[in-house]
């Protein structure tokens, strides 16, 4: 992606020295004279200032994670220092306008009195200017999570308030008994949160979820009840998985409809009967449904040895055009779903990709409206990708593919490559029409590639320019769409998928997410462009929740981070107000998974008390009927999903 400077000589006492001249920038650089050895070590320093500026940004980061997961703190989206500084200040009970004008409350023109006695080896701070600060920390040791029950925060001994050092302010966890927060002062912490607060707080104390709020709780059912031809296999099957998850006490089940079975055969010829007849047994135990409509193929089996893939007649248009598919640099077609490129253009007989869509989705909505009326049907989510997520096909295993490979770049059909040359020649660069050549394969790491590397092309002129207009066309697609579905199901609930691509978060580029469609380096924020889009749509956010086994490691080669991603963006989507979903990613097997879920359902201590609107439960549940496995404690998890249990999961 980058181009080197071409050396060439010339004459001084040939021709008098040219006047001074602006250096060319970017790729324009190609046309311009070398350097001198001076100008060269300037550039050097540049590119080891922006090394350093990039490290700085991703400690900042990490630092802006930590306080609005660990300290409550509302910092917004793209906080700055100012926004940490002035949540502190406000911590400490100062009021800060928004303007900047800090001052002391009038609550603390007078002098409080210090801490308790049992506090003040627990809560010393040194060169405190406020006491309202200490009082503040005195209020966490009745809202400490319930996985440090036994701990409060204490400030570091060298800890000072003053201007030259809020921005390195570090909170510190110590063990205390469990005796001082029964002999705390009302006048010091008690008094600081309100009494709905202290139920909550006392609650997590206990392990009780009662009077939390309600979650609803949904699980899949098997893909195999529906065969190739939209018929029912065994329904008693169905009957006996149904009547065992209502034992459960779950809300309802997710039920996929594949456009693969639905129109298989011809264009707009939908049949819909094996679904007509499992909603009847669904209906028949007085459990809702959600459903997803499933614009992709699936290599797991639909039933007996059927894959699910796409329509016939899809398949028999790209015997003659494999531009329909997603294509990768080196050309080959991923057919599992269709390209972007051809939302607009007409070639699925005579309809676009969007048209087809959307005629899918209202001939379900046809089929269906007096079940959607009845509340039968509670939500609706769209597949728009890859895995019926929001992303491009980056890493498919059938490609060779295999974790933690970066992935590659699905934007080489010719009509991808058609609105890539448009965009650039608007631009003004058409040399700028061409994937990156340096970006590595499936399987490559990060740091081996000239393009995600640390300073690599991504962040040139010519790599933001394509990463723009790659992040566009998804934004574009969900556009599109949403827009129709809007129109298609007229009011119903609508979810959107979004995948959790963690392996190399921990790093500058964030590759995984980049091929994925994700413009989210360490120095801008991905995730907020594609949110501001589905709040103009007004859909519910679905995102996934992964067990602890996947959680930071210290020789993690993959430099993952699942739990840093998911809170970046549940805080993205709170802060763009829309609502979310979580799903599961893993089977729930051990004691360790259900409360991590429950963390990230219901957030202990949020100031503005977000909860994710539902859970689903997307392990597929053949395996829950052999015998006992983890039935009681999937039985408890979903009860404190209702707000009921009274119980932790501790062995």
């Amino acid at each position: 992606m980058t181009t080197k400077h071409p050396h060439q000589d010339a004459d001084p006492a040939a021709s008098p020295p040219p006047p001074p001249s602006r250096r060319p920038r970017g790729l324009a650089s190609a046309a311009a004279s070398s350097p001198a050895p001076a100008r060269r070590s300037g550039e050097r320093e540049k590119e080891r200032t922006k090394l350093r500026e990039r490290h700085r940004r991703s400690i900042t980061s990490r630092m802006l994670a930590g306080l609005r997961q660990h300290g409550n703190f509302p910092l917004p989206a793209r906080a700055d220092m100012n926004d940490v500084l002035a949540a502190l200040a406000r911590a400490a009970g100062w009021t800060v306008h928004p303007d900047g004008t800090t001052f002391r409350s009038s609550s603390l023109s007078q002098p409080l009195l210090p801490p308790p006695a049992q506090f003040q080896g627990a809560f010393q701070a040194t060169s405190v200017e406020t006491p309202a600060f200490t009082n503040h920390l005195n209020s966490y040791a009745i809202r400490t999570p319930l996985d440090s029950q036994a701990s409060g925060l204490q400030t570091d001994d060298s800890l000072s308030l003053s201007p030259s050092s809020l921005d390195s302010v570090v909170v510190a966890e110590q063990s205390i008994k469990n005796e001082n927060y029964g002999n705390s002062s009302s006048a010091n912490s008690l008094s600081c949160m309100d009494s709905d607060q202290l139920m909550r707080a006392s609650a997590v104390w206990a392990g009780d979820y009662t009077r939390t709020p309600y979650i609803p709780v949904y699980a899949s059912l098997s893909m195999g009840f529906i065969n190739s031809y939209c018929q029912l296999v065994d329904p008693e099957a169905v009957r006996a998985e149904l009547r065992h998850l209502k034992s459960l006490n779950v809300d309802g089940v997710v039920v996929d409809c594949w456009w693969g079975i639905v129109e298989a055969w011809t264009p707009q010829k939908y049949e819909w009967s094996g679904y007509r007849d499992l909603f009847g047994i669904i209906k028949e135990f007085k459990l809702k449904v959600q459903v997803v409509l499933s614009f992709h193929g699936s290599e797991k089996c639909g039933s007996g040895d059927v894959l699910i893939s796409l329509p016939r007649w899809v398949m028999e248009i790209a015997q003659e055009n494999q531009d329909i598919f997603f294509t990768d640099r080196v050309g080959r077609r991923n057919t599992e779903c269709l390209s972007w490129g051809i939302d607009k253009e007409r070639v699925l007989r005579g309809r676009t990709g969007i048209e087809v869509y959307f005629d899918f989705m209202r001939s379900f909505h046809m089929e269906f409206r007096s079940l959607s009326e009845e509340g039968l049907i509670s939500a609706i989510e769209i597949g728009l990708g890859a895995s019926g997520e929001l992303r491009y096909p980056s890493c498919p295993e059938k490609m060779g593919w295999r974790y933690p490979g970066i992935g590659e770049f699905q934007c080489y059909d010719r009509y991808m490559q058609k609105n890539l040359r448009q965009t650039a020649l608007t631009r003004g660069h058409l040399f700028w029409a061409r994937g990156p050549d340096n970006a590595g394969y499936y399987n490559s790491r990060s740091h081996e590639t000239g393009f995600f590397c640390d300073g690599g092309d991504y962040d040139s002129y010519c790599g933001r320019f394509f990463l723009n207009w790659y992040s566009g066309i998804l934004v574009d697609h969900v556009d599109q769409v949403l827009s129709l579905a809007t129109l298609a199901f007229d009011g119903a609930v609508i979810m959107v998928k979004i995948p959790s691509m963690y392996w190399w978060y921990r790093t500058a580029s964030h590759a995984a997410e980049l091929t994925a469609g994700y413009y989210n380096p360490t120095n801008r924020d991905g995730y907020s462009p594609v949110f501001k889009m589905l709040k103009k749509h007004s859909v519910i956010l679905k995102v996934v929740c992964y067990g602890p086994e996947y959680t930071v490691q210290e020789n993690d080669e993959a430099f993952a981070d699942p739990e840093g991603l998911t809170w970046q963006v549940m805080n993205a989507a709170w802060d763009q107000g829309l609502s979310i979903s979580v799903e599961s990613a893993l089977p729930c097997l051990d004691n360790e998974m259900y409360p991590l879920i429950l963390d990230t359902a219901k957030p202990r201590n949020d100031p503005d008390r977000h909860h994710v609107s539902f859970f689903a439960y997307r392990q597929q549940t053949p395996f829950l009927l052999q015998g006992n496995v983890c039935f009681s404690e999937l039985e408890t998890f979903v009860k404190c999903m209702h707000g009921e249990a009274t119980q932790n999961f501790v062995d």
